[in-house]
């Protein structure tokens, strides 16, 4: 199968691509920049029209979508026009232009966030967040554009451990912190979480079997507090970390801090910080799919966040 993965370079993409290949399928990679390589293909995808997209899929038989604004973006206001653009109207186009030129499958790297908009309406997720509309509309978007012929799965894909070349990761800022003597703190609840392997090779997976389905990953599920514990021991923290209870309130009081930062600079999150402390001291857990390593990628992720210790200039 010929499949073009849309964000091949980042921090997933690289090991879907990896994956893809060593199953033996031929993979083409967007990106902004030319390069030399005949498999790396050009294009801006927030400003690809449908057009254009055909042109660069005629030929593939899948595609897959791992790129777009995450939940950390801070965008000017209204953030919801920042999600939307980078999000779904992209997403909205490609389908289109895949359905067009016959693709036969397709897999979007969505949010494990969407899986709890289904499974806890109460929560009201969508409502509240900008980004979690975002990606609720990426999936019906896609899928209405794609028609019935050509399936999308969505990857409901929660915090991920792992290193990637070139990538500085997530906790990278937290490493000092956690080598150091001093203790932590964690609120209560908890995340689901996986591997960059384990992404990969159910990106892979539900391009072969054409799967159209929502599909929530993980390996496992940590508290904010084993999660701690587990990278500190990562870090080569020689004794065991006394991690404080953080309470709630003081998170919401925190994060209800940065809100009013957000309001005096014209600025507006991804996630909203009046709303962000009641879901993150949830257990926000998944039933395991996968059986990546965990204690190795935390290991993984701490060296890449020791070798990229600056952040690289944009």
């Amino acid at each position: 199968m010929r499949v073009l993965v849309i964000g091949g370079t980042g921090f997933l993409g690289h090991h879907v691509v990896a994956e893809l290949a060593s199953r033996g399928h031929a993979v083409s990679v967007l990106s902004r920049t030319p390069s030399p390589d005949p498999g790396r293909l050009t294009g801006d995808v927030d400003r690809l029209t449908e057009g254009e997209w055909a042109e660069l899929l005629d030929g593939h038989q899948g595609v897959v979508f791992a790129t777009g604004a995450d939940d950390r973006s801070t965008p000017r206001r209204p953030a919801a026009a920042h999600f939307h653009a980078h999000n779904v109207a992209p997403v909205r186009r490609l389908l289109a232009a895949a359905r067009r030129v016959g693709v036969e499958r397709a897999v979007l790297h969505g949010s494990y966030f969407t899986a709890f908009h289904r499974r806890r309406p109460e929560l009201r997720l969508a409502a509240r967040h900008p980004y979690i509309r975002s990606r609720v509309a990426q999936a019906a978007q896609a899928r209405a554009a794609a028609g019935p012929e050509l399936p999308v799965a969505v990857l409901e894909i929660p915090f991920v451990f792992g290193a990637t070349p070139g990538r500085r990761p997530l906790v990278a800022p937290l490493v000092p912190w956690l080598r150091s003597g001093a203790p932590l703190a964690a609120p209560p609840g908890g995340t689901a979480v996986t591997t960059v392997g384990t992404v990969a090779r159910a990106t892979a997976d539900a391009l072969e079997s054409g799967s159209g389905a929502d599909l929530p990953i993980a390996d496992g599920n940590l508290t904010w507090r084993q999660l701690l514990v587990e990278l500190a021991a990562a870090a080569g923290r020689p004794t065991p970390p006394t991690v404080l209870r953080l309470p709630p309130a003081a998170l919401g009081a925190a994060l209800r801090g940065v809100g009013v930062v957000h309001q005096l600079t014209g600025r507006e999150g991804g996630l909203a910080p009046e709303h962000l402390a009641a879901l993150l001291t949830r257990e926000l857990f998944l039933e395991p799919t996968g059986d990546g390593d965990l204690a190795a990628a935390l290991r993984e992720t701490v060296r890449a966040s020791l070798k990229n210790a600056s952040p690289r200039k944009p």
